[in-house]
């Protein structure tokens, strides 16, 4: 009996687990699989058994502020995973008749995100940006915010990154609060694949993670946030796993089956008439090239983009969001309401205007500037340092209390802005 494709075997007598995905059928008694972990001392002969189901993981509120692999075994030495409910990690997308197709915005209390690039409940957000521009902190601060304003759970999938930084964000998170080891007000379920991992595991992790929330969405009914961190790897892992299957390459040398691959993933990704999921994937886009088929393929699927600036940091304002480049689908008056809309324009229009005027500032000074431009400018420069504000999660480093600014706080801040009314206010 060959057991089917996508079913997991495991191989008798090792420690750890080794689980093996069945890939190909070679003819009537031979299947090719996927190792999930490393096959050192492997030999022939050995016994392997057929689980009969695909992989599957636990799933449910013991997961939070755990740490567990592809194949759900806790990483943190902190005993099993007790929980009953177990779920496999491949699964069909939901139907058409059961998603929900209302666009609503899901405020993070974070001014920038809300106010110029507002993410959809249920959408997908791209996260871009260089080393050291404060990705991680965001992806806290979106954590962090989510569990107080929505009494939301969040899962972090480390897809194919520094196991380094996955170690520092669990302790920054204890730090911080986000897990607690004490007792169970964890509030977000860490799964792992990191770059050591062989690439089986790595083209899979993302699928665990997804798992993991979809259970927080279709039985406990919840908004979940799904960060992903980094969506290219997902891909690279793919395209490593497809040579060694020797299948025929496509363009630049990724897998034939590239734009499939991240269309059964992402399409789970969504909000149904129970819950939703929304994601915000972290996207490292090689040597710059946006239009590198890893990138391209991700950006059909994205509702929003978050672009984090490194010129901004340098300023010194944080979260450094690039207001301009940051867009959203769902910056439309239909959906955010007329002022909304108009306020976030005007704001754009400003900063956009003060950036065409920086080269004249830097030649000729301010003072060679029409009456008219001036006042541009001591807008934008308070516009942007409005934009920046205290994370509650950087309370640890900064020493400021953070703040969660309700998105009509934010509407009304910038329109005074916008009409003059704290034209004589200092920055």
């Amino acid at each position: 009996e060959l057991p089917p494709i996508l079913n997991a075997l495991e191989v008798k007598g090792r420690s750890p687990k080794l689980v093996l995905e069945v890939a190909q059928h070679l003819g009537e008694n031979t299947v090719r699989t996927i190792a999930m972990d490393g096959t050192e001392g492997l030999v022939r002969g050995q016994q392997v058994v057929d689980t009969m189901t695909s992989i599957k993981v636990p799933v449910g509120p013991k997961t939070l502020g755990r740490i567990i692999n592809v194949i759900g075994e806790p990483i943190d030495e902190r005993g099993p995973v007790e929980t009953k409910s177990m779920s496999p990690i491949h699964q069909e997308a939901p139907e058409f008749a059961d998603m929900n197709v209302d666009q609503e915005i899901l405020e993070t209390g974070i001014k920038v995100v809300d106010l110029l690039a507002p993410y959809t409940k249920g959408g997908k957000i791209g996260l871009f940006g260089g080393a050291g521009v404060g990705k991680t902190v965001l992806i806290m601060e979106l954590i962090n915010n989510v569990a107080l304003a929505h009494g939301g759970y969040s899962v972090f999938a480390g897809v194919g990154e520094r196991t380094r930084e996955g170690n520092d964000l669990y302790h920054e998170m204890i730090t911080s609060g986000v897990i607690s080891l004490k007792d169970d007000t964890s509030k977000v379920a860490l799964v792992y694949g990191q770059m050591n991992e062989p690439p089986g595991a790595r083209a899979r992790v993302a699928l665990t993670g997804l798992t993991v929330a979809e259970y927080f969405r279709d039985q406990e009914g919840q908004d979940v946030l799904l960060f992903i961190d980094n969506i290219f790897r997902f891909t690279q892992a793919g395209s490593e796993v497809s040579a060694l299957l020797g299948r025929i390459p496509s363009a630049v040398g990724y897998q034939p089956t590239l734009a499939t691959d991240m269309g059964t993933m992402q399409e789970r990704i969504t909000t149904t008439k129970k819950g939703s999921i929304t994601s915000v994937q972290a996207i490292f886009v090689p040597a710059d090239d946006l239009t590198d088929p890893a990138p391209a393929t991700t950006f059909a699927h994205l509702d929003a983009m978050t672009v984090l600036s490194r010129a901004i940091s340098e300023l010194g304002i944080y979260p450094a969001v690039d207001p301009l480049d940051s867009t959203s689908r769902i910056m439309d008056p239909n959906v955010v309401g007329e002022e909304h809309y108009n306020v976030a324009r005007g704001v754009q229009k400003v900063l956009q205007d003060y950036k065409s005027l920086q080269d004249i500032i830097a030649i000729l000074g301010m003072d060679e500037l029409s009456e008219d431009d001036k006042l541009t400018v001591t807008r934008a420069r308070k516009m942007q340092k409005f934009l920046s504000q205290p994370f509650q999660v950087a309370e640890v480093f900064t020493g400021s209390k953070g703040e969660l600014v309700k998105l009509e706080d934010t509407i009304k801040g910038f329109k005074m802005i916008l009409n003059g009314e704290m034209d004589n206010i200092p920055e």
